[in-house]
């Protein structure tokens, strides 16, 4: 696909807002931060990427034009930054999910960071986050690596239904959230949506309630188990 055509295709450049819009919400809800993070959306036969360092030299304020285009080759058809770092993650997940969702977030939201440090997954303890399940934690990989790519696959295949639902998460350790929605507008509220339960978990944690925690949850099974029988 050529530059001229990209500039003209009307669902290219609407993604190329919405990544812009979604990148700056992110940030400003402490959903990642100047060090890291990066979002894509494949429309077709393109992804379209934040670039590398945006978060450390721009504070993401990200514009539509700063966006890239990017071919399943990862050759650059359109903007002038560099690929994401993380664009192993990126792309295996486009390549092997992009039946069921189009939206892929790396995000190093503060709760979920504390969970990443722990190395410890986030239980569904609220009903908005239980239809993603547990978000499970990969065995350590080096950050940017092929090996954290091929960890966190492993961990979507057979959660292909909560893509295409709405969005499946893993934690990597000592690094953050990576997940894959339906759509990039999935993606975000499934992010916000975890990083919100994992506050929930830690302020529990620190007011003493965690049995009350466990007897809610078991209460909440009990009474969903009752409309599903």
């Amino acid at each position: 696909m050529s530059a001229p055509a990209i500039l003209k295709d009307d669902a290219i450049t609407a993604a190329r807002k919405r990544l812009a819009r979604i990148g700056r919400l992110l940030f400003q809800r402490n959903l990642t931060d100047a060090a890291g993070g990066n979002i894509s959306e494949r429309v077709g036969d393109v992804v379209v990427m934040s670039p590398s360092l945006i978060g450390t030299e721009r504070q993401w304020r990200l514009k539509p034009e700063d966006t890239l285009v990017v071919d399943m080759n990862r050759t650059i058809l359109v903007g002038s930054g560099k690929l994401t770092r993380e664009a192993h993650v990126h792309f295996r997940l486009h390549e092997e999910f992009g039946e069921h969702g189009t939206g892929v977030i790396h995000a190093h939201a503060r709760n979920i960071l504390v969970f990443a440090a722990l190395a410890r997954p986030i239980p569904a303890i609220l009903e908005a986050t239980r239809k993603f399940g547990e978000t499970p934690v990969i065995e350590y990989a080096p950050a940017h690596s092929p090996v954290l790519a091929d960890r966190i696959i492993a961990t979507m295949k057979g959660r292909e239904d909560k893509i295409r639902k709405h969005a499946a998460g893993t934690i990597a350790p000592w690094h953050g959230l990576f997940l894959m929605g339906k759509s990039l507008n999935a993606a975000f509220d499934a992010v916000e949506r975890l990083d919100t339960s994992a506050y929930i978990l830690l302020m529990a944690q620190m007011a003493g309630g965690s049995p009350q925690l466990e007897q809610e949850r078991q209460q909440m099974e009990t009474a969903i188990a009752q409309f599903t029988e």
